[in-house]
C-alpha cells in the first residue's frame, strides 16, 4: 500500500499559501475553494485528503472516477465530498457524469449541454455546470472560444431547463506562472462582461475555476474562486 502520510502536511502548507495569496490580493481566503485533483491517485490518497479537511475533489475521466466515488461514498466514516468533473466530457458519458458529479466544469457546446440536460431531467436534478473557455486559443486545449461564449450561455439557458450555469473554467498554457496571467485575467473580464449582458435565474456566474499546482497564486490574484490542485497535494503521478 502506498504511503500518503505526506498529504496532510501538503494540504496545510497549501492552505496557508492560498490564504497568503488571497490576502496579498486584497481578497478573503474563504472565497477560494480548493479542489483536490485525484485523477490517477487511489482511494486511500483521497481518504487521507478528506481526513486533512478537503471537501472538494476533481476527476478528469468519468470511467476512472465512478468506482472511486462509489467506494468512498460507501465508507460511512468519511465526510462526503463534492465531486467536480474537470476533464473533457464526451456526450456518451453524460448520464454517468450527471449521476455522480456535483458540478461539471467542462461544458463547451450546446450539444453537450443538451445531453447533460436530458439526463438531469430524467434524474429530476438541476445540474450545476461551468462553461469551459479556451482563452489562450491553443489548439490543444478544449473549450469554446471567447467570442462564442455569450451565444453559448444564451443557448443553454434557453434550451436546457435542468442546467444551472455558475461560472467559467479555463486552462492556462503550461508555462511559467506569470505567463498564465493574461489567460486568467481574460476569463475574469469575460465573466464580468457577460454577467452584465445576461440576466437569468439559472445564470449565477460567481465561479472562476482556474489555476493549478504551478500557477494557482497568479490565478488567485486574478480572481479565481476555484483552484484545481493535484501534484502539490499528492505528489508526482506515476
Amino acid at each position: 500500500m502506498n504511503d500518503f502520510s505526506h498529504v496532510a502536511d501538503n494540504i496545510r502548507k497549501l492552505q496557508s499559501e492560498i490564504s497568503a495569496a488571497a490576502i496579498n490580493a486584497g481578497r478573503d481566503p474563504n472565497e477560494i475553494t480548493l479542489i483536490a485533483v485525484t485523477k490517477t491517485y487511489p482511494a486511500e490518497a483521497v481518504t487521507a485528503a478528506i481526513h486533512a479537511g478537503v471537501t472538494n475533489a476533481g476527476e478528469n475521466r468519468v470511467q476512472e472516477a465512478v468506482p472511486k466515488i462509489c467506494a468512498l461514498a460507501n465508507d460511512l466514516s468519511l465526510s462526503p465530498l463534492r465531486w467536480h468533473l474537470i476533464g473533457h466530457l464526451q456526450s456518451n458519458k453524460a448520464r454517468l457524469a450527471v449521476a455522480n458529479f456535483d458540478m461539471i466544469h467542462s461544458v463547451d457546446s450546446l450539444k453537450l449541454a443538451t445531453e447533460i440536460n436530458r439526463h438531469a431531467a430524467a434524474a429530476g436534478k438541476l445540474m450545476s455546470i461551468l462553461i469551459q473557455v479556451n482563452i489562450s486559443g491553443e489548439e490543444s486545449k478544449s473549450g469554446v472560444d471567447a467570442e462564442s461564449v455569450e451565444a453559448l450561455v444564451s443557448g443553454i439557458l434557453e434550451e436546457c431547463d435542468h442546467v444551472a450555469i455558475h461560472g467559467f473554467m479555463t486552462m492556462a498554457p503550461l508555462t511559467e506562472p506569470e505567463a498564465a496571467r493574461p489567460t486568467f485575467k481574460g476569463l475574469r473580464e469575460l465573466r464580468d462582461h457577460i454577467s452584465q449582458e445576461i440576466k437569468h435565474p439559472r445564470f449565477t456566474p460567481a465561479e472562476l475555476s482556474m489555476g493549478m499546482s504551478n500557477d494557482y497564486r497568479v490565478a488567485i490574484e486574478e480572481g479565481a474562486t476555484m483552484i484545481r490542485v493535484g501534484t502539490a497535494i499528492f505528489g508526482k503521478r506515476g
